[in-house]
């Protein structure tokens, strides 16, 4: 399966929604009313694609609509080519740096950072690069035993200590092993932490600043996990993990779940981080690095 048929499957649910609702919308009258306006905008913003990113859609077809006509492709058109400019702005790429690339995983709890620290590690592989895994989220039950399984299946290293053990230790140890096996990339499985806990954030900075201590730069990445199906809740934790550890940015999960993915454009649009990879599927192969242009036709092809 190509990767645009891969984005197309996994938003269906999105697509679906949103397309059939702009179609109902856009055929009923010949003319762009205050009603029909009233209605995208509210069909945009039932996909979560946010207010900012609504508005400028609405602006762009107001100023097309009259040439062009009110044919729903035109419409469809006309929203896909604003997403595209919108997104086309920081680079997606996952950063290398010479040596060691130390890339820290943080989000709130349930978001799929564990899994998508395996997948990440996968994706490397697949370009001929040693990844290694440090397991530094030492609370959660199991937590551990998770990491290491996938370690085993993807024939990855993973570093761990035990339950209740300083994460920032950890940390130390899995680069000074990644540093000495040579390994291209070191995931960092942090804990989970609610946005809202002050403690818990001043932990992940100490985190951040034993690495640093360890390999200069490190983390060169920081990669905030979030959960597609929570919707416009995303935007939160990400502005205020955005304010306590810079990120650089994103992974979307469990875009193939729910109806609401356009709450990728409206992040990357509020924050301007860049959407690094967005995950589609439960297998190791279903995290994709995220390409603005087939984001944009799955969501609004006609």
């Amino acid at each position: 399966m190509g990767l645009f048929a891969k984005f197309k499957a996994g938003l269906a649910r999105t697509h679906n929604k949103l397309v059939s609702e702009i179609k109902r919308i856009v055929t009923r009258s010949p003319r762009l009313t205050a009603d029909s306006i009233e209605d995208l905008e509210a069909a945009l913003l039932g996909a979560d694609l946010g207010l900012p990113m609504t508005s400028q859609i609405i602006e762009a077809v107001k100023k097309n609509y009259e040439s062009q006509g009110p044919e729903t492709r035109d419409f469809l058109s006309i929203a896909r080519g604003e997403i595209v400019a919108s997104l086309g702005g920081p680079s997606n790429a996952l950063k290398r740096v010479e040596g060691l690339t130390v890339v820290s995983m943080v989000g709130v709890n349930g978001t799929g950072k564990t899994t998508t620290s395996a997948k990440l590690a996968r994706y490397v592989q697949g370009r001929q690069q040693k990844a290694m895994l440090a397991a530094c989220d030492t609370f959660r039950a199991a937590a551990i035993e998770q990491l290491k399984l996938w370690g085993t299946r993807l024939d990855v290293e993973v570093v761990a200590g035990a339950y209740g053990a300083d994460a920032a230790a950890v940390a130390h140890d899995a680069i000074t092993a990644a540093l000495s096996r040579k390994a291209d990339y070191l995931f960092v499985d942090t804990a989970g932490r609610l946005h809202t806990k002050h403690n818990l954030m001043q932990e992940l900075q100490k985190l951040h600043r034993v690495m640093g201590r360890q390999l200069p730069g490190a983390p060169h990445e920081v990669l905030l996990v979030l959960d597609g199906s929570t919707g416009m809740n995303a935007l939160t934790q990400a502005r205020e993990f955005h304010r306590t550890v810079p990120l650089t940015g994103l992974v979307v999960t469990k875009l193939d779940g729910t109806s609401k993915g356009g709450m990728v454009v409206a992040i990357q649009k509020e924050l301007g981080l860049p959407i690094k990879f967005i995950g589609l599927g439960e297998q190791p192969d279903d995290l994709h690095p995220f390409d603005p242009q087939s984001f944009a036709q799955a969501l609004f092809e006609s």
